[in-house]
């Protein structure tokens, strides 16, 4: 980590300077992600990488957003990131395990959003993280990741005798389903009733389906359009019905967790965290 001195009310002050990586910078959520590190306080784009072909390797990655930065793209992580403190990473699983490798290798910190991983996947990122800090989380959002806090509660105090149903829409472009977001709603909901939801999940019903086994968490999802990502976590019970919802209006609220993420961070040696952690809502 860089140093920095500003003054505040005429003393001397120090102030630490993170260098950022950004993995995936010419798609939509890596140029909100490049807009945030470059306006963020304390805060410097150190590298910005694309996948192999990309139109836009080798140009100023300020360019995505209309601002010069000096930071040119790279396909090359191994050469890009020897330097940087903390790589946020917002890609596909192949690419993130691909940037991983690098990571440990050079003890750059992860910030990692990306969604789909397989279980031996993430059985890879918490090896990596006894090397290195690593904040996974499916929804980078302040406002999701207390949406999951009430969900676990709702799930804990109504037990059984209600239904969980769990639905999220995003846009056309997503590849995977459900969205990491709702399958985290999923387990939180389980582990909250002392399940696992590999046990008790329904993801699609058609045909003569039988009556709602007892306990089953169940999934719906619509792809279409420009739909950034709503959630929303039905409590069916005797007589009443609870939802507890979170709708993104904006991608800038996932680069603003992220940002927290990667300050949390800062002065971590290894370990393996999530929004919770960096929120302290556990």
């Amino acid at each position: 980590m860089g140093r920095q001195s500003t003054a505040d009310n005429g003393e001397r002050v120090e102030m630490t300077t993170l260098n950022i990586a950004i993995a995936g910078s010419s798609g939509r959520m890596g140029r909100v992600l490049l807009e945030a590190v470059m306006q963020g306080e304390g805060m410097r784009l150190c590298a910005a990488l694309d996948q192999t072909g990309s139109p836009y390797l080798g140009r100023d990655a300020g360019e995505l957003i209309g601002t010069a930065c000096g930071v040119h793209i790279t396909d090359d992580a191994a050469l890009a990131l020897p330097g940087c403190d903390v790589l946020i990473d917002f890609t596909r699983p192949e690419g993130t395990l691909m940037h991983l490798d690098v990571c440990r290798t050079e003890r750059v910190k992860m910030v990692v959003g990306t969604t789909g991983f397989s279980v031996k996947q993430k059985e890879e990122i918490r090896a990596a993280s006894q090397h290195i800090p690593i904040v996974l989380a499916p929804n980078m959002s302040v406002g999701v990741n207390v949406t999951l806090k009430l969900v676990e509660l709702a799930a804990r105090v109504l037990q059984e005798d209600y239904d969980i149903e769990i639905m999220e829409a995003h846009h056309r472009h997503k590849v995977d389903a459900p969205s990491g977001t709702a399958l985290r709603m999923g387990e939180v909901a389980a582990e909250a009733r002392g399940k696992n939801l590999s046990e008790v999940a329904i993801y699609g019903r058609e045909g003569i389906t039988g009556e709602r086994v007892p306990g089953a968490i169940g999934f719906s999802t619509v792809r279409g359009g420009d739909i950034i990502g709503d959630h929303t976590v039905l409590f069916a019970g005797p007589g009443e019905r609870m939802e507890i919802s979170h709708k993104a209006g904006s991608r800038a609220t996932f680069a603003a967790g992220a940002m927290r993420a990667a300050r949390f961070l800062a002065h971590k040696q290894s370990g393996l965290f999530d929004m919770q952690d960096v929120l302290a809502l556990r």
